[in-house]
């Protein structure tokens, strides 16, 4: 299984998009200030989950989502 979230940070209250099949370690990396993109302080906690069955449906959606950029479509999926 496949997942797509986005998570936040709770003292920058930026968020993050991606993918992966291991939700919990990925989250783990980022909290541990392992991957380069969400290296600033604070914790990231999940805000947003979708799963899939396939890795390529995953990124897709990933992209689609990150395509957004911040604007009303992703603020009504980050609400729902």
């Amino acid at each position: 299984m496949f997942v797509v979230y986005i998570i936040k940070n709770d003292l920058t209250e930026k968020y993050y998009t991606g993918s992966t099949n291991n939700f919990e370690r990925r989250l783990s990396e980022h909290n541990r200030h392992q991957t380069k993109s969400t290296k600033s302080k604070g914790m990231w906690y999940l805000i947003y989950m979708e799963e899939y069955n396939s890795n390529i449906d995953a990124i897709r959606r990933e992209r689609k989502i990150k395509s957004f950029k911040g604007g009303n479509a992703f603020r009504r999926l980050i609400s729902s």
